[in-house]
């Protein structure tokens, strides 16, 4: 009987921090919804900032509850990467987001995505996330508030955002590849 830690384990997979997480990737519905509507803007900008906050609680619950858990390690960028991808995807669609973000954030995500699950199936290896990519899904959220709501008096803050969620976004990409680079060498 192997020891290699599983994923569905379903004594694990039902947990707050779980739900939490869940919840965010599904914010990404009404979070859209509401963009189509610029009378909601309150309630959008409301979504977003349920979303941001929903990426520190998940972890904080799980390390709180003793619930920290090899899917909610997948689940976490899992949520993350669907809710962004979604928001920006529809920006993007609306010509509000610049497009070369929205196909360098899917390549960035299936270049860290592929590995990780060859790894997981060949490996005791379980991703989870790095510091420099939460601070970039941080910067990226910040970079899809200021072209959802602009401020007139700092006009280069949509340029500004997205070049620092890029550069962090790289950072986060070149850590994983060390990572996976290490792990495949042990196999």
């Amino acid at each position: 009987m192997s020891n290699k830690p599983k994923i569905t384990d379903p004594t694990r997979i039902l947990t707050v921090a779980n739900m939490i997480s869940l919840g965010r990737a599904l914010l990404a519905v009404p979070i859209i919804y509401t963009l189509r509507d610029p009378a909601m803007g309150t309630i959008t900008f409301l979504l977003v900032v349920l979303a941001v906050l929903s990426d520190t609680l998940d972890g904080w619950f799980a390390r709180k509850a003793n619930e920290v858990t090899h899917f909610g390690k997948w689940l976490d960028p899992i949520a993350d990467f669907a809710c962004i991808i979604s928001v920006v995807g529809y920006l993007t669609l609306v010509g509000r987001f610049p497009g070369w973000f929205f196909i360098f954030y899917i390549v960035r995500y299936v270049v860290i995505a592929l590995p990780a699950i060859y790894l997981l199936n060949h490996s005791h290896f379980i991703l989870s996330a790095n510091w420099w990519g939460k601070w970039a899904a941080g910067i990226t959220a910040l970079a899809l508030m200021v072209h959802i709501w602009p401020w007139q008096a700092f006009p280069w803050m949509q340029e500004v955002t997205i070049n620092i969620a890029v550069i962090l976004l790289s950072i986060s990409w070149l850590k994983y590849i060390k990572t996976f680079y290490t792990a495949l060498k042990e196999i």
